[in-house]
């Protein structure tokens, strides 16, 4: 299928409401992500590699920061880069391309993760489109797999008219 032609418009943006539920979706999601994380170490401490928890405890306010943002990253970054979604964004069916619909690069993820920590960054989607700084910044929109799949279909054959088809 070609994507030279393709090009990610507004009515294919996931609205307000799903973005909103994708919000809450994943705030829960890294909390219990975190949570998980946390019973890791202390099973390691429990068969005694305390190395790495006493680490954690002892780094101090801002590298217990780094940490959690290190461990979001992962979260957001472990969903969005195999599979285009997160948690709440498969509840929602929505999922994140490039302006051209193509699958968004390892790089366009992690920036569009670490955005998410700029400061009042939530509030960037009151603006008319919804599109985030962490949308902006990473070039990468949210997308409702329905509407996004049913354009996809259409282009493709559009593209298709007048091209000489093989017949067996």
């Amino acid at each position: 299928m070609q994507e030279d032609n393709f090009l990610v418009t507004p009515d294919l943006y996931a609205g307000k409401e799903k973005r909103f539920i994708n919000l809450i979706v994943d705030t829960i999601g890294y909390y219990i992500f975190s949570f998980i994380v946390g019973l890791f170490l202390g099973v390691l401490e429990l068969i005694g590699l305390s190395g790495a928890l006493d680490f954690i405890a002892n780094m101090g306010v801002l590298g217990s920061l780094v940490f959690g943002v290190v461990v979001v990253t992962i979260y957001f970054c472990g969903f969005e880069v195999p599979t285009q979604r997160t948690l709440g964004k498969f509840i929602t069916k929505t999922m994140v391309v490039m302006e051209d619909g193509t699958k968004p690069t390892f790089q366009d993820i992690l920036i569009r993760s670490l955005c998410r920590f700029i400061p009042f960054e939530a509030f960037s989607f009151l603006g008319s489109e919804g599109r985030g700084w962490h949308d902006s910044m990473s070039n990468t929109y949210v997308v409702d797999i329905e509407k996004f799949k049913a354009k996809k279909e259409s282009q493709n054959e559009l593209d298709q008219i007048g091209v000489p088809q093989d017949i067996d």
